[in-house]
Parts: C-alpha cells; structure tokens; sequence
C-alpha cells in the first residue's frame, strides 16, 4: 500500500486535517503531511509547497475549493490511484479532471472512514 498524503495539513491540534494524520499514524499508514505552515503532527513533519513524493496512493483533501486550483497538476502528476474529498472540499472541476485522468474521485469524511474500518 502506497503512501497517504494528506494536503491542508495543519499543526493546530483542532484542525480535521490534525485529527486525520494522527489517526492515519495510529492506523500505521505511511503519512506525508503538506499544508502552507511548516510544524510537526505526532513526529510527521509538514512540509510546504508541492514536494515531491513518490508511490502515492490517497490524497486526503483539507483544501477548500478556491485554494485548489493551484495544485491541480500536482495532485494530477502524483498519480495517486484516489482523492477523497472531504467535506467543505467538493470540488466538481477537481473531481472531473481526477475521473479524466483514471484517479477515483470519493466524496466522503475521512475521518469517519477511518474510525469506521472503512478506508
């Protein structure tokens, strides 16, 4: 299993994307955190910009929609094999160009997902 990647990571404690990294690392997935503030969550750093990553499976979306374009041949050029768009990041653009480019677009919580056995 590739790795999850989780873009909108944030280092403040009460923030979702905080909540899915620290739930990812307790579910033993292999996390890369990028957000537009460097920190740490639970010793995965958060890195900024578009890093390169390799053998990405899932990215986990904490972008709202108008802060996604800009990353568009990003997410495209990871590669991932999906890109879960959790709530407040639906984006039909995102999703079309992710269906166009044989990525599984799913709307739904990651969180709920993972705390369920789901993902």
């Amino acid at each position: 299993m590739g790795k999850k990647l989780v873009l909108g990571a944030s280092p403040r404690e009460t923030r979702f994307s905080y909540k899915a990294v620290k739930a990812l690392i307790r579910l033993e997935h292999d996390v890369v955190a990028v957000g537009k503030k460097e920190g740490d969550i639970r010793g995965v750093d958060i890195q900024t910009g578009m890093p390169p990553v390799e053998d990405v499976d899932d990215i986990i979306l904490y972008l709202g929609p108008s802060a996604q374009a800009e990353y568009y041949d990003y997410i495209l050029g990871l590669k991932p094999r999906r890109v879960i768009f959790n709530p407040g990041t639906h984006n039909q653009e995102l999703i079309d160009l992710c269906s166009e480019n044989g990525i599984d677009p799913v709307v739904d919580c990651a969180l709920i997902m993972l705390n369920s056995g789901d993902y």
